[in-house]
């Protein structure tokens, strides 16, 4: 049975366990005199046994889960013939995606080795025993635990101490993932990046101007070392992300003035709607828009001025881009604008501030840090969108600040350079992640930033 289907089974247990514990509580009280008699209310007995049902199996469920995979990988790769078994783990990675294809499929026994064919059938046969052998299990662990729990029910039980002291825990467990989730992405990519910095000058990675991570085969071929200069990439993120900054937020931080200061509520019901729609509109759909509408556009302009301009651009993609951004900046900067205390703006009115000087002087400067922070929001969703860039600026990595010409960035590299069957020890694929660990720190750059302008305005305005 799959995890998905197996979880849903344990919610249903866990339901169910829930009832049982409730009604026996009842039942128990009520030759006492009735459930004032109880030390909680029946709805934490059962939430007792629903938490006592659901949380051992799902706690089963997701180590089976994460650790199956690897088990199996193990024991297939095990199985091979000696002559058969990889030497790094590259070859590791690409022999258990082949027999994997094999297993599934995609790729034709007749294509394949006999030992291939074997192995393909023992991952076929471990993954059915390990999906029975999990469900078994699962289930009797739901069933064990929460006929325990509802065997313990007892009138004197202070059922609600117990449950509130789990939800702590569990509260607890759910910020403590949050955090481990992050460390570990920090130190698995901070991992691959030094990785990368063996095989590739850490001087030749940051000050390079060439970007060409199609290595050879053999050292004897052409351009065999890659090109792996970043400022390319990192110049073609600048470029697009200020160019669609300039688009969003002059007219995001516009429309929401507008719509929080100036317009009828009827206008603002109308119009605010319509706005937040660009923001469900899938990414792709602007990549078609870019690539179709804009970009032929603006190439017919600057031809029709006599200037140069590729089908493919920065200028393309960026304003493509500011468009969908536009909501970000709008509704968050609204909802920041109407936060501002009523009596600021009745004591600046009161003062005979006109209600354009009361927006300039007094409702912006103190929602500037929440108006920061959908600029920022803006500036991530910029910096991390790939579907447009791919198809209105193109793939080709250029050092030049002209918007009318090809440019690519960090994002659409990255996912380039993972795409496929890739062998993750060659300097190609360990690429993507040197490039996302200098994400991750000019993002964090921006970050720190923008907190020290919000915290100098909020100190004024606190």
């Amino acid at each position: 049975m799959q995890p998905a289907n197996l979880l849903l089974i344990t919610l249903a247990f866990a339901a169910i366990a829930y009832g049982l514990g409730y009604f026996r509580s009842r039942t128990l009280a009520m030759p006492l005199g009735g459930i004032r008699h109880l030390k909680s209310l029946p709805f934490y007995y059962g939430a007792r046994a629903a938490l006592w049902c659901g949380i051992p199996a799902l706690i089963v469920l997701a180590l089976w889960a994460a650790f199956q995979g690897k088990v199996i990988q193990t024991l297939v790769i095990g199985s091979l013939p000696t002559e058969l078994l990889p030497a790094n783990e590259g070859e590791a990675s690409l022999l258990l995606s082949k027999i994997s294809n094999v297993a599934t499929g995609a790729l034709p026994k007749g294509f394949a080795d006999p030992a291939i064919i074997e192995a393909a059938d023992r991952l076929t046969y471990l993954r059915e025993q390990s999906s029975l052998y999990m469900t078994v299990l699962v289930v009797a662990v739901a069933t064990l635990a929460g006929f325990i729990a509802w065997l313990r029910i007892r009138p004197t039980l202070n059922a609600r101490v117990q449950v509130e002291a789990m939800l702590k825990w569990i509260f607890f467990a759910c910020a403590a993932l949050a955090i481990l989730t992050t460390i570990g992405i920090i130190f698995s990519v901070a991992f691959e990046t030094l990785r990368f910095f063996h095989k590739v000058s850490f001087i030749d990675f940051f000050f390079g101007t060439q970007w060409s991570p199609q290595t050879a085969l053999r050292a004897d071929q052409v351009a065999a070392q890659g090109a792996f200069g970043m400022v390319p990439l990192f110049t073609g993120t600048l470029l697009i992300s200020v160019i669609a900054m300039l688009v969003a937020v002059p007219v995001g931080l516009m429309s929401a003035i507008y719509l929080s200061e100036y317009a009828r509520p009827r206008v603002r019901g109308i119009v605010k709607p319509m706005l937040e729609m660009l923001a469900g509109i899938p990414t792709v759909v602007y990549g078609f828009f870019a690539a179709l509408t804009v970009a032929p556009f603006i190439s017919d302009l600057a031809a029709s001025f006599g200037i140069s301009a590729s089908s493919q651009s920065a200028l393309a993609a960026g304003a493509v881009m500011g468009i969908m951004i536009i909501p970000f900046v709008s509704s968050l900067s609204d909802d920041v604008i109407n936060a501002v205390p009523q009596s600021l703006r009745d004591g600046s009115l009161a003062l005979g501030a006109t209600q354009s000087e009361t927006m300039k002087k007094v409702i912006f400067p103190a929602a500037l840090p929440g108006i920061m922070g959908g600029i920022l929001l803006a500036v991530s969703r910029a910096i991390g969108e790939t579907m447009i860039v791919v198809m209105a600026a193109g793939l080709a990595a250029n050092l030049t600040a002209n918007p009318l010409e090809t440019v690519t960035t960090v994002t659409v590299q990255i996912v380039t350079l993972l795409t496929g069957d890739q062998e993750f020890d060659s300097a190609k694929t360990l690429a993507a992640f040197a490039l996302g660990a200098m994400l991750f720190l000019a993002t964090l750059l921006l970050n720190i930033i923008a907190l020290h302008i919000v915290r100098k305005y909020r100190e004024q305005y606190d």
